[in-house]
């Protein structure tokens, strides 16, 4: 089942969530600063063995006081206009963290809107980036039970249903 969701991704009780992160993993700003703060300092501790992460990578931690039992940290794009192979970066996102997911055989993942906060990308191009990304992979791959867009906002949502609905 895919879906899409208004909620806060910390409290959601699935076997992993997506962090938004920068790249050196260690705490930001929205998505990524609310995880650290309810996941607890353990979390931050477990990042900085990690060593950062690329753009369009993704590395996986323990949930430590989250629900979820796993965060996958993925590093989206900085929107430059779209020059700068911003499209391809933020389709790996997705596939990493999904290949990242079968990897670990964890059958419940939530999604963040991806790069679309201070990072500028296009909100509609970036749901539709994710929507389809995730739609051909889980084509490919059945192990999941549940995939969620989680989105914050009320017209995040609304885009992210409505490109469901065409599916």
């Amino acid at each position: 089942m895919i879906e899409a969701i208004g909620a806060d991704i910390t409290t959601l009780n699935v076997d992993v969530i997506v962090n938004a992160a920068n790249e050196s993993l260690l705490g930001g700003g929205g998505v990524d600063g609310a995880i650290h703060r309810a996941a607890g300092s353990e979390l931050l501790e477990e990042c900085k063995t990690l060593n950062g992460c690329p753009t369009g990578q993704a590395k996986i931690t323990k949930g430590y006081r989250l629900a979820a039992s796993y965060v996958i940290h993925t590093v989206g794009p900085v929107w430059s206009g779209g020059a700068c192979n911003e499209e391809k970066l933020l389709t790996q996102c997705y596939q990493n963290c999904l290949a990242l997911a079968i990897d670990y055989k964890l059958q419940s993942i939530a999604f963040p809107c991806i790069s679309t906060g201070v990072y500028e990308f296009p909100k509609q191009q970036a749901a539709q980036i994710a929507v389809n990304t995730v739609f051909s992979f889980t084509k490919m791959n059945a192990q999941f039970k549940k995939i969620i867009f989680v989105c914050f906002s009320d017209d995040d949502l609304t885009l992210y249903k409505e490109l469901l609905n065409e599916q």
